[in-house]
């Protein structure tokens, strides 16, 4: 993580910032939208359609895009992920919402454990 990466994300989702979190607890290295990736241009050369996913895991070489937005709503997101791996090789996993509630129930559980542990 870059000292300006945490400035930006205070101005984002709150999934975003949550996720974060859970990175640095972890201390798994991240870049906040570092990319942005032409997935089609106009005639003219003008950007038709780009895609920036939220976040970079360089060590693991993963782009990650956070998004709790209804499942119906979501499907935009998919087809460009999918572009973005087909036309720029990159890796882009999406995080949906039973996602984040799936980490969340994961996080306190392991919070639960480490109280037991340091508390007795």
């Amino acid at each position: 993580m870059r000292g300006e990466d945490r400035l930006d994300l205070q101005a984002s989702e709150q999934s975003e910032q949550r996720f974060a979190a859970l990175l640095d607890f972890y201390r798994v290295r991240w870049v906040y939208e570092p990319h942005t990736f032409v997935l089609e241009r106009a005639a003219d050369g003008s950007v038709r359609e780009a895609f920036t996913p939220d976040f970079f895991l360089p060590e693991l070489g993963l782009y990650v895009e956070c998004t709790v937005m209804r499942q119906s709503l979501t499907n935009r997101k998919r087809r460009k992920a999918l572009k973005a791996r087909a036309r720029r090789g990159v890796t882009v996993e999406i995080l949906f919402r039973r996602d984040f509630e799936r980490l969340a129930r994961v996080v306190v559980g392991l919070e639960r454990v480490i109280f037991q542990l340091t508390s007795g």
